[in-house]
């Protein structure tokens, strides 16, 4: 006996141009744990400030201290099938731009290329005095050379490259600074309380105002920057289709809302889609 025909299925089967916009339930999946939990609800310790960073030596010493241990934890994560699935549905011409609040690079990663980078990346470093960019990894390999007392250390991993340290720890940490002008470097990324570069912003707005529906996914949305582009949806006379287990911020707007077993009900339309389209199994 064949399975029914899930809403999603039909709705993908409906609609030919995709925007869709990913979050932190997405990467879940391959080890990076989220910022919050079913209900909305903030697990973590205070994130450091975009300007507190800026300002603080000490807050600098924080963020480079954590990120010591915790970046491996994303640098060595893999695409899971959510990735996969997404990368698959773009080949096949269904999705126009994914906007992902993530910065781990893992849609890139699983072959997606038609992606934007809401916050920025994790794997890139620029100097906030000179413009230099460097990877991810060459900053990594100068910490530790910094901070040999840190061989083999490990931490509870925590959301983008974070990790538990205390503040004796912390206060033992030797900062990075720019290999060129020894100026203050920072991860390529949004901090809480920054601003996305406009351009970023218009480009998303761009593909929205042509597509055809937005599938959130793995998103509570309680961030405004992601947020956003659900109102716009709304504005735009665009439905609106959240894929998430738990709350989000804007289940009133939802055309449609999957929450029980979301993830799964996903793969398993994007699967059936691609049998129909391809007959090759996502």
């Amino acid at each position: 006996m064949s399975r029914p025909t899930s809403p999603l299925l039909t709705l993908l089967n409906h609609h030919d141009r995709w925007v869709v916009l990913t979050g932190a339930g997405i990467s879940a999946r391959s080890g990076i744990p989220t910022y919050r939990d079913a209900k909305g609800t903030w697990l973590r310790t205070e994130p450091i400030q975009h300007g507190e960073f800026l300002q603080q030596e000490a807050k600098r010493q924080r963020y480079w201290g954590r990120s010591l241990i915790g970046w491996p934890g994303v640098r060595d994560a893999q695409p899971n099938d959510i990735h996969h699935a997404l990368a698959d549905l773009e080949q096949q011409g269904l999705i126009d731009l994914i906007i992902t609040q993530n910065v781990d690079r893992l849609h890139q990663r699983a072959g997606s290329n038609k992606v934007i980078d809401l916050h920025g990346r994790l794997d890139r470093v620029l100097c906030r005095d000179c413009g230099a960019g460097y990877e991810r990894e060459e900053i990594q390999q100068h910490l530790q050379r910094l901070n040999p007392h840190y061989a083999g250390f490990t931490a509870q991993a925590r959301p983008d490259g974070d990790a538990d340290l205390d503040d004796h720890q912390v206060a033992s940490v030797k900062v990075a600074d720019c290999l060129a002008c020894g100026g203050v470097l920072m991860p390529d990324v949004v901090f809480f309380g920054g601003s996305v570069p406009r351009e970023r912003v218009e480009s998303c707005k761009r593909a929205l105002r042509s597509s055809e529906a937005l599938l959130v996914l793995g998103s509570s949305l309680q961030v405004y920057s992601g947020y956003r582009f659900c109102k716009e949806a709304k504005q735009l006379g665009i439905p609106l289709y959240i894929v998430n287990e738990g709350v989000t911020r804007a289940d009133d707007l939802a055309d449609l809302k999957i929450e029980h077993d979301a993830m799964e009900i996903f793969l398993a339309a994007a699967h059936d889609y691609a049998q129909a389209v391809t007959g090759i199994n996502v």
